[in-house]
């Protein structure tokens, strides 16, 4: 799979270094191969993109996002286009790090992949679904972890 990975920060409420977004954009190569190996489709929209965009946002643009393409009001963590774009909220994960005790940025990374698996064709809106997807977005984050793909998100 040959995936071009663009990822930009357009916020500037959360510090978020240049360097993560390099590092980002090489964890999210790999995180897609895994994705569409794991894929619910063989025809999944991950499996026609040559182009997956990340854009990193503060609350207000995600809320903005999150209403006007899924009538919900309120920022979230992740919004996932099937042309490509993930669009991450970076106080939500912000917020979301200091609950859990993780580093910001292993869970950025987490949405990331959150996208990329809702790409490869799962969906999170029924409990089972949630489950299988979840199960496998931890598997992913836990290996590139592991594997130091991502040693500049901490």
């Amino acid at each position: 799979m040959s995936l071009e990975v663009i990822i930009g920060n357009h916020q500037s409420v959360v510090d978020i270094p240049v360097s993560w977004l390099t590092s980002l954009e090489g964890a999210t190569e790999m995180a897609a191969e895994m994705a569409l190996a794991a894929a619910v489709s063989d025809d999944s929209p991950l499996s026609h993109l040559a182009t997956v965009e990340v854009a990193i946002v503060d609350d207000e643009t995600s809320a903005k996002v999150h209403l006007d393409f899924m009538a919900i009001a309120g920022p979230t963590d992740v919004i996932t286009f099937h042309h490509g774009e993930i669009v991450i909220g970076a106080e939500v994960a912000l917020r979301q790090a200091k609950e859990y005790g993780e580093p910001l940025g292993r869970e950025i990374l987490r949405y990331v992949v959150h996208g990329l698996l809702h790409l490869a064709g799962f969906d999170d809106v029924e409990e089972d679904g949630q489950k299988s997807m979840e199960a496998v977005q931890e598997i992913i984050v836990a290996r590139l972890w592991a594997e130091g793909l991502c040693e500049k998100l901490i």
